[in-house]
């Protein structure tokens, strides 16, 4: 399950402290693609780890448009984020936390 793949999750509200923003306008980055949400207990809340340094990951937005462009749903898209990749060796949410966008975005053109 992902809620096991993932160490902390954050409420809308404890993301928008980290973010310093108001909760609206985290609610605006999630609808953007910034950030993404898993309902936990009918909660949406927000993986830790894809805020950096008090910022959205950076690579998540063209990897989440890109996914969505290849036809995945929202909760299709954070599922595959979180499963191994054959050609990564890793989860490309791993990948993207490392750096390397450029293999994950590689990887999500082979699902097309």
């Amino acid at each position: 399950m992902l809620e096991d793949k993932v160490s902390r999750w954050l409420s809308i509200n404890e993301a928008s402290e980290m973010l310093e923003l108001s909760p609206g306008k985290v609610r605006r980055l999630i609808d953007e693609k910034y950030l993404f949400t898993h309902r936990i207990d009918k909660q949406p809340m927000i993986p830790a780890e894809i805020i950096v340094d008090g910022e959205p990951l950076s690579s998540i937005h063209g990897t989440l448009v890109l996914l969505a462009d290849l036809g995945l749903g929202d909760e299709e898209a954070i599922a595959w984020l979180y499963e191994v990749n054959q050609e990564l060796g890793t989860e490309p949410i791993t990948s993207l936390l490392a750096g390397h966008k450029a293999p994950v975005r590689r990887a999500a053109q082979g699902l097309g």
